[in-house]
Formats: C-alpha cells, sequence, structure tokens
C-alpha cells in the first residue's frame, strides 16, 4: 500500500514548475546550478516563522527566533503557553533586529483553535508562511509502570498532538501563493529527540511522544508531494535547556558538570544555539533537498550502542 493519498497535486512547487535554468559552462563543463543564496547572506530573507515553545531563556525555541531574526526573517511569532519571558525576547529582537517584526502569542500549542488562529494571523498579517517550527514540548522523570494513563496521554498531548495541529495548519498556509509568494512551499521543522530514535535515552512516554513526531514528518512530507512543502525531524541529544535545567543544576552543585554528556563522542553536553543553527538550516532554501528527515543533533550519541567509557570488560 503507498503512504502517499492517489490524487492530483494539490500545488507545484517552484522546482516542478519551472525548468532549470542553464548556468552555462567554464572550459566546456557546466558551471554548477545554485539553488540558495550565498550562505553568508541572510539565509530566510523575507520569510514568515512561527515558532512554539519559546519561554524558556535557555531553550531551543528562544535561541532558533535569533537565529531566524539574524538571518533576515520578515515576521517572527513566539508563542508560548506560558508567558513569563515572550515579552522580553519581543524587545531584545527589536533592539537587536529592528526590521523584524516580532509578535508574542500566548496560547496552548495542542489546542487547535489557538493553532489555526496563528497561522491565519501569519496569513492575514504578512499573506505568506514560509516556516513553522512545533517545538512546544515537556517531558517526565517515570518509569513507565509508575505513569498513569491520564500522565501518558498528557505527555502525548503536548508533544505529539501539537505537532500534528502545527503540520496541518502550516501545511495549508504554505500552500497559499502570491505575488511575492508566486509558488507553494515551506519549511515544517518539529523538535523531537534521539529519545525517539533509540531507547534508553528518556522515559517511556517522552520516548513515544517523540517517535510520534519523527513519523508524523515523515508521513506528511510524502502526502504533501509535490507541493514543495518539507517536513523534517529534528532530534537533539542533551542540550541545555529548561526541560535540562534541573539535572544541570545537580550537576554543577556537586562539580560534576563535565560528566553530563560523557556517553557520545564528543563528551559534552550542548546549548540551544546549536541546535538552533540546525533549525536555520531546515527552514532555509540550503535545505531544499533535505525532506522527511530526523535529523540527530546529539554529540554522536545516536551512532552507537551505550557503553561504560573504561569498562568493555
Amino acid at each position: 500500500m503507498s503512504s502517499a493519498p492517489k490524487r492530483g497535486l494539490q500545488a507545484l512547487n517552484e522546482q516542478l514548475s519551472k525548468p532549470l535554468e542553464d548556468p552555462g559552462t567554464f572550459e566546456n563543463i557546466p558551471k554548477i546550478r545554485r539553488i540558495a543564496g550565498d550562505s553568508a547572506s541572510q539565509r530566510i530573507k523575507g520569510k514568515v516563522v512561527i515558532v512554539t515553545g519559546t519561554n524558556s531563556p535557555i531553550g531551543i525555541g528562544r535561541a532558533s527566533a535569533h537565529q531566524f531574526a539574524h538571518n533576515g526573517a520578515k515576521a517572527i511569532f513566539l508563542c508560548d503557553c506560558n508567558d513569563q519571558y515572550l515579552d522580553v525576547h519581543k524587545r531584545e529582537l527589536n533592539s537587536l533586529y529592528p526590521e523584524v517584526e516580532v509578535h508574542v502569542r500566548k496560547f496552548d500549542a495542542a489546542d487547535e483553535e489557538s493553532v489555526k488562529n496563528v497561522v491565519q494571523e501569519a496569513l492575514d498579517k504578512h499573506g505568506r508562511l514560509d516556516i513553522m517550527f512545533a517545538n512546544a514540548g515537556i517531558s517526565s522523570m517515570k518509569l513507565f509502570y509508575d505513569a498513569s494513563g491520564e500522565e501518558f496521554m498528557k505527555m502525548m498531548r503536548v508533544n505529539t498532538l501539537s505537532v500534528f495541529l502545527a503540520t496541518k495548519y502550516a501545511a495549508k498556509a504554505m500552500m497559499k501563493t502570491s505575488k511575492d509568494k508566486p509558488y507553494p512551499g515551506g519549511s515544517i521543522i518539529a523538535t523531537a529527540s534521539v529519545a525517539g530514535l533509540r531507547s534508553n535515552a528518556g522515559p517511556t512516554d517522552y520516548s513515544a511522544s517523540k517517535a510520534a513526531v519523527v513519523s508524523i514528518m515523515q508521513t506528511a512530507a510524502y502526502q504533501l508531494a509535490g507541493t514543495g512543502i518539507r517536513c523534517n525531524a529534528l532530534c537533539p541529544g542533551v542540550i541545555e535547556t529548561g526541560m535540562t535545567k534541573g539535572m544541570y543544576d545537580i550537576a554543577r552543585k556537586r562539580g560534576t558538570e563535565k560528566k553530563i554528556g560523557q556517553l557520545n563522542p564528543l563528551r559534552r553536553g550542548a546549548v540551544a544555539d546549536e541546535v538552533a543553527r540546525v533549525a536555520l538550516f531546515l527552514g532555509s532554501d540550503e535545505a531544499s533537498y533535505v525532506n522527511g528527515q530526523a535529523w540527530a543533533v546529539c554529540g554522536g550519541l545516536s551512532a552507537g550502542h551505550p557503553f561504560v567509557p573504561g569498562k568493555l570488560a
């Protein structure tokens, strides 16, 4: 059975609609065809972006918003169910990038009407949506036999339903065309985890929710065939964020911070900006042929089997 529905394409992206331009030749060999602009330039210039899960001062959402703004976004929507720091983030971005329109919105990323409304607002205000970064999420520390069914479903709601809704409404918006955006297209990015790729990187409920995120990105990529809309999952390893702050605080108190991340080949944890730069790439036209993938940003943790350093036998 095919995973893609048997229907006519809803939209044809630029690459399917226009033949590739002849780049010319150099000494009788063809020059390289370039799809995106210079990597040193503003990589998402003029694009409209929605990011969920942006409240945490040390989170991936905030760091990604800075990368998007720094690289020429036209407008960015900072979204979270907790707005404690959202206005602070807005003021900081406005001071650094006054040409970027920053909108702050407080809502539950797993509430369908709220997600629908913020996507529609992006269309109403800016006439387009180019990047949806579904980053909102929670974790737990419970073993599966200690967690209730209600707790399991809460994890699935926040981490997985939110991604489904973001993908559903963002995809429809990204198909809208205009004078400024003559072809459909866009990038949907969802924060999964290495825990969604391999076991032993998180509790069962969290791991299951993140594996589902990977699956949503893979299946949506096929169901959006021909539209130019790309769907990819980001799979962070040990990153210092609001979610892992407790672990980092305890380790610093004990003087064992350097042990964090010791099981990956880089032997360290990471900061949010290291993930944000991958989100920037996936959102940009430079990732024009990256689709349906689970990108691990984990220092190599997911590349091998776990072992205790120095105790192989």
